[in-house]
């Protein structure tokens, strides 16, 4: 393996990082390029997830005494540390992932420019005046605490960009974080906080815990005042019920079934470009990108021939170069998922017009990109979640039958309108019944806006990160109502005098509405 992290001293530096309190067993970690086993990353236990989260209240405490404008230089150094050691980001994540170093690059993007956009949006945590209950009588402000310790449970499929981008408003809003990253991308999360502490954060302030969800979870969540997941919507309704329990505020993007239309007045050749990146990107291992296309019956054939030819022309490879355009599956458990999936297809009559097989040639989870016709609701995958190179193709008659079936599912969480009409494809995007909606984009318009809210709709998830409301979600929200001059409660006065001067006072408060604060 062509990379600095192929030497085993600087993996086993980085893990110094994680939080335990004693030697643990530990657990493999391999590199999907070659299926080469390169580390062996610590079991934590409750033990070591109370210690962290104890540490980080603890330096938490004097973070968040420390202004604002404090906090925010060192996310924006921290954007510049991201950039300069780009390298060294992308070629452990491609060494965890398998993913392209494009893919990886577009994380890159993401961190540097989340952490500079909350950097530059300190005003949203300063203390706000609000309209009292009578104007001139009462003053009403607003503060924004923060809530504590975050804790975030981050996947392996963008391992800085899901891990990082949620704890940097979280950090800015003066938190301490514990961060429990998939075992199998915990040395990027661990390399992405050493920037951080580089940038200046305080040690301990973010901590980072290794292990398996299903027994870290608990303990982390029942003592956190707020946590963050990202993942499938069946773990998910897991996490919300365990942080029900403890009446712990969460955050959930879960998973999608994303629909992608093209219109009858789209350009063929572009949308199929922007098609094959929507459905394509980091091996279709994307929460937000295309696994239903809708093509109207005009733009149908045109659309399939250019879709065709550009998916079978993509270059599939392994290393740490730019040049390949879509890498390897993370894992073996991933690479079964979709063959089950193409398999289960193709035994009940789906059609394979590219693709279809794996590519044990370039790496062992290798699979093609592969495009699929004469999809039926009794195929597996065309209802449930592949998370894979795997696109169904649907002919429609009209754009009401291409908005009503690409609603026809219980995910909401992206989707893409293709059309030279702008104006009518933002039109048709408010139809559809998803969090974000890329109009001519696959999913990088919604992605790369930051400061727009992006999350999912019915089982894609709850809250939202990005936008005022990715740091929001990370204070208590406090009021404070100073009463000056005249009571509001009755006093002295008859209750009967008391009430009619109060109706008196909305009826006018009503009239003058329009020009006060």
């Amino acid at each position: 393996m062509d990379t600095v992290w192929a030497n085993p001293s600087r993996l086993a530096a980085l893990r110094e990082g994680i939080t335990r309190v004693d030697d643990r067993p530990t657990f493999p970690v391999e590199a999907p390029f070659t299926g080469e086993r390169i580390a062996d990353v610590p079991a934590c236990t409750e033990a070591d997830v109370a210690a962290a989260v104890e540490q980080a209240r603890e330096a938490g405490a004097a973070w968040a005494a420390r202004p604002v404008d404090e906090r925010a230089a060192v996310l924006s150094e921290f954007h510049d540390l991201v950039l300069d050691r780009q390298d060294d980001l992308l070629d452990l994540m491609q060494l965890e992932t398998g993913k392209t170093r494009r893919d990886a690059f577009e994380e890159v993007l993401d961190v540097a420019s989340t952490a500079r956009h909350y950097a530059t949006h300190t005003d949203l945590l300063a203390s706000e005046r609000r309209t009292g209950a009578f104007p001139g009588l009462t003053k009403a402000v607003v503060h924004h605490h923060p809530v504590g310790v975050v804790g975030l449970i981050s996947p392996w499929n963008y391992p800085l960009t899901l891990a990082v981008s949620d704890a940097l408003p979280a950090l800015l809003a003066g938190n301490g974080v514990v961060l429990k990253p998939d075992e199998s991308t915990t040395h990027t999360a661990l390399l992405a906080r050493d920037l951080l502490e580089d940038a200046g954060l305080p040690p301990g302030l973010l901590q980072v815990v290794s292990g398996d969800g299903a027994d870290l979870g608990e303990p982390l969540i029942s003592r956190v005042d707020h946590v963050g997941f990202t993942g499938s919507t069946a773990v998910g309704r897991e996490v919300g019920a365990l942080a029900g329990e403890h009446l712990t505020d969460v955050s959930l993007e879960l998973g999608g079934k994303n629909p992608l239309l093209v219109l009858d007045d789209a350009d063929p050749d572009e949308a199929a470009a922007g098609a094959v990146r929507a459905s394509f990107a980091n091996a279709g291992q994307l929460c937000i990108s295309t696994e239903r296309l809708y093509v109207h019956t005009d733009a149908y054939d045109d659309f399939v021939d250019a879709f065709v030819r550009e998916t079978r022309n993509l270059a599939l490879g392994a290393g740490f170069e730019y040049g390949p355009e879509m890498g390897s599956l993370q894992s073996d458990q991933q690479l079964e998922k979709v063959v089950a999936h193409v398999d289960d297809a193709v035994e009940r009559g789906a059609t394979v017009l590219a693709g279809g097989r794996t590519r044990p040639d370039l790496g062992p989870y290798f699979h093609e990109p592969t495009i699929l016709e004469d999809v039926t609701s009794e195929m597996t995958l065309s209802s449930e979640e592949t998370f894979g190179p795997v696109v169904a193709l649907y002919e429609v008659d009209s754009v009401e039958e291409a908005v009503e079936r690409a609603n026809d599912s219980p995910y909401g969480l992206n989707a893409s309108v293709w059309t030279s009409d702008t104006a009518r494809g933002e039109h048709v995007a408010e139809r559809i019944e998803c969090g974000t909606v890329n109009v001519n984009e696959g999913y990088a318009a919604a992605w790369a806006s930051i400061d727009a809210p992006m999350g999912g709709m019915k089982d894609s998830g709850v809250g939202r990160r990005h936008g005022d409301e990715g740091l929001l979600k990370y204070t208590e929200s406090q009021t404070v109502a100073t009463q000056r001059g005249a009571r509001i409660d009755p006093g002295p006065l008859p209750q009967s005098l008391w009430a009619s001067g109060l109706t008196l006072g909305l009826r006018a408060l009503k009239r003058v509405a329009g020009w006060l604060p």
